[in-house]
């Protein structure tokens, strides 16, 4: 068989819709040259733009994303817990628009993806001018730094400045000159929720495509702070590349793809399959993190074309820190993705009391005895509003802890005396108590807490996302409670919720230090309770029996 040349993008997009501002005229020059129009930016220009950035991600979302949180407060069907999540997230994302505090406490690994054309002229040092404004982003704003370098293959140290960042510069096709960018900043809950899975062409079938969703959605679990943005990719010339498609993918970056294939082999956005995917999600009963309709805000499935031998499924979410923004250079600027910098027009006039059946006040400045007491008479998903001390630590603090009992010591009486808030603080602005300070996730924790438990510490845990079965048997046995806090509000937390903050042990550790803080009406949900009950455990167990229409 014979077949032409027919070259296509692989992900051809449409027209660009995205609404800009322009940052600036200066730093940019059209020359003319060889019969042809060229624009030279200076790198202090990629610099300034990468900065600037950076700025409005941690600071500033979509006014997409921030409709679609207003969406969840007054739709009908979403439950009192949807409703009391998208309000905070709302609330939080005030507080985030001032500029002082970033939106989440992990203020992500700084992506930039950028695309020149051949007639745009930098100098060729575009990595390092981006890398530049990306240090200066850091080290200027209230951000954490959290790239860990290898000193060896066991040792490693943070780099102190965010840096390196990841950066991939494209050629971009046609001669008009114009420099596109995508800035992402992507923390750590969100990046582990991305998942390749290698499936053959079996899986290209409606019932058992609907039954092997249902399995892994569920298993994203909510540790990376839902309601989700979901991106689904089937297919990809290789595991990488589908996996990447699957990040742009939830940064709504594809949008525009076609809607239909072709012999050809390009990409194409099913519209169809995304509807039945998120109706999917609204009957798992998972919800904004603690039951009901809204795990997922919207669904993208992408269809790409594949080795006949292979079939790449990626699954990646982006979550409720939506950190992306999108650039341009050309003749006319620098222009930045217009991102909502009045987010209190989203937030109804709505009380706390409107929003949840039960809230239950719990004073800390109490014997852990008493606490446990009060909170063995309540039920798993009742809300309950915290005042009091707070021990703060997370993954090094606990291994260090760990060593410690290992060794033969004792359990340090802070984490018997006290509830655990797994936490790391980003930097502190004057005038603050605290930097944002929102939950790590608590599945990284899951291998401590039976020998802590059995040591007299950890009785009450506090962070976000579900915990293991081995967690839940351990609370059981040894009386002990985990209560979920919202993911993705940290910088409401910070301003609203969090009184005071000191070092308790580790110093050098920065942000992985033990803290003390003093917390006043801490939003959070009894999760695991000492009677052996879990709210997730039946959330993300399959139940249902979908087959997905063609």
């Amino acid at each position: 068989m014979t077949t032409k040349f027919d070259f296509t993008e692989v992900l051809a997009l449409g027209p660009d819709h995205t609404d800009y501002r322009l940052v600036t005229t200066e730093g940019i020059r059209v020359v003319e040259a060889v019969g042809r129009r060229f624009l030279e930016v200076e790198p202090t220009t990629l610099t300034a733009l990468a900065t600037e950035a950076i700025k409005d991600i941690q600071h500033l979302l979509r006014p997409s994303h921030l409709a679609q949180l207003r969406a969840i407060i007054d739709d009908p069907e979403a439950s009192a817990n949807d409703r009391f999540v998208a309000t905070d997230l709302l609330r939080n994302a005030c507080v985030s628009a001032g500029g002082v505090l970033p939106m989440c406490q992990d203020t992500g690994t700084a992506i930039v993806i950028g695309k020149r054309a051949e007639t745009v002229l930098t100098g060729g040092r575009d990595e390092e001018a981006l890398a530049r404004g990306i240090f200066d982003a850091y080290q200027d704003l209230n951000l954490r730094y959290s790239q860990m370098a290898p000193l060896n293959f066991w040792d490693e140290r943070n780099t102190g400045s965010n840096l390196p960042a990841q950066i991939e510069l494209y050629n971009k096709p046609g001669t008009d000159p114009s420099y596109e960018f995508l800035f992402l900043a992507k923390g750590g809950g969100s990046a582990n929720k991305t998942f390749l899975y290698q499936e053959t062409k079996a899986l290209l079938n409606p019932s058992r495509l609907g039954r092997f969703l249902e399995e892994k959605l569920r298993s994203l679990g909510t540790a990376a702070c839902p309601p989700y943005h979901l991106a689904i990719v089937v297919g990809g010339m290789s595991a990488e590349f589908n996996l990447k498609v699957a990040k742009l993918a939830s940064a709504r970056y594809l949008d525009e793809l076609p809607r239909e294939g072709s012999a050809s082999g390009h990409a194409l956005r099913d519209v169809e399959m995304e509807r039945q995917v998120l109706e999917m999600t609204r009957q798992f009963g998972i919800g904004a993190q603690f039951g009901g309709k809204y795990f997922c805000h919207d669904v993208r499935v992408i269809r790409l074309p594949r080795h006949g031998a292979s079939l790449p499924v990626g699954v990646a979410v982006s979550c409720s820190a939506d950190r992306q923004a999108k650039a341009k250079i050309t003749p006319e600027g620098v222009f930045l993705e217009q991102l909502e910098r009045d987010p209190a027009r989203y937030l109804p006039d709505v009380e706390d009391e409107q929003l949840s059946d039960e809230v239950v006040k719990i004073d800390l400045n109490r014997p852990m005895a008493e606490i446990r007491a009060e909170l063995s008479r309540l039920p798993v998903k009742t809300r309950v509003s915290l005042t009091g001390p707070l021990v703060v630590a997370r993954d090094i603090a606990h291994a260090k802890i760990a060593e410690r009992l290992d060794a033969g010591e004792a359990m340090p009486d802070y984490l018997r005396d006290h509830p655990v808030y797994y936490a790391g603080p980003a930097k502190t602005p004057e005038g603050y108590a605290s930097g944002s300070f929102g939950p790590t996730t608590a599945g990284r924790m899951d291998a401590y807490v039976e020998q802590f438990q059995a040591a007299g510490g950890s009785l009450v845990m506090l962070a976000k996302g579900n915990r293991s079965a081995k967690v839940t048997e351990s609370c059981h046995h040894h009386g002990g409670f985990y209560l979920g806090s919202i993911g993705g509000p940290a910088a409401r937390l910070a301003q609203d919720c969090i009184r005071k903050v000191e070092v308790l042990e580790y110093p050098e550790l920065g942000m992985e230090a033990v803290w003390r803080i003093e917390v006043e009406d801490f939003p959070a949900f009894v999760v695991v309770d000492d009677k052996g009950n879990d709210f997730f455990a039946n959330a993300t167990k399959p139940t249902l029996q979908i087959s997905l229409g063609r």
